[in-house]
């Protein structure tokens, strides 16, 4: 278990692999600072992204963003849409967590409930709900 007792599970570090092999694609040559994600569906089907980013820095896109974006374009369901396990990996002490966009994007196929795993190369060091990193999330409906 990580330090806020949300249970490793074998699935997790699956994903922790797929997201470490996601970062060794990046293309970061500007920043060097290479991101890749892993998340898992609630139909049990994987998805990885890894950032990239371009000349014009801010046109750049989040790993996470990447794995979204796989998602979509596989899904053949509501289940296939909805994230319920994410995993972030950067080369980073503490390890990073999503970018506020990304956990907005999270919420938009999440629920307060999607967990979120925070690691470096070392593996998986804290892991959140969904909930604790955007507690009042963007919605059109008004409510949190």
């Amino acid at each position: 278990m990580t330090d806020n007792a949300i249970e490793v599970t074998p699935q997790t570090l699956e994903l922790f692999q797929m997201a470490v092999e996601a970062r060794d694609k990046a293309h970061a040559p500007y920043s060097r600072f290479n991101v890749g994600v892993a998340l898992r569906t609630a139909s049990d089907k994987v998805h990885v992204g890894a950032n990239i980013e371009n000349t014009s820095y801010p046109e750049g896109w989040c790993a996470e963003t990447s794995a979204i974006s796989h998602m979509i374009m596989a899904a053949e369901s509501g289940a296939d849409r909805q994230i319920v396990e994410l995993v972030v990996i950067a080369e980073l002490d503490p390890p990073i967590t999503p970018c506020g966009g990304c956990r907005q994007r999270i919420s938009e196929f999440g629920t307060t409930n999607t967990i979120i795993h925070a690691a470096d190369p070392g593996g998986i060091k804290s892991s959140f709900t969904l909930g604790q990193l955007l507690p009042a999330a963007f919605n059109l409906e008004g409510d949190a």
